[in-house]
């Protein structure tokens, strides 16, 4: 029997080995049938730590692994790139340098 596989965004890698992928379906409403977009998490192994948040990756059924690990990580599909330098430290660097756009000067 073939093992199901999905594909979907990493939400989360903190944890080491574990990743947490969102998985988005559409769901009709009863009675307006206007579709609802609907995101399924799941908890995937991934061995190597080699995916990162907002990569798109392809999971696999598997065996259990742990108490919420039912899944593992068979690819990183498109990999997003991370800036290395966080929007906080770009504010601290303008008030620093004391620019005039830090200043909120009005013309």
């Amino acid at each position: 029997m073939a093992r199901k596989q999905q594909t979907g965004t990493v939400l989360k890698d903190q944890n080491d080995k574990s990743i947490v992928v969102g998985v988005s379906w559409l769901q009709r409403d009863r009675i307006y049938k206007k579709a609802r977009r609907k995101i399924t998490k799941f908890v995937v192994h991934d061995e190597s730590n080699k995916a990162t948040v907002g990569d798109r990756v392809l999971i696999e059924e598997s065996r259990p692994i742990s108490k919420t690990k039912r899944w593992r990580l068979v690819d990183v599909l498109d990999r997003v790139e991370v800036a290395e330098i966080q929007p906080s430290e770009i504010d601290s660097e303008a008030a620093l340098a004391g620019t005039p756009d830090s200043a909120g000067s009005e013309d």
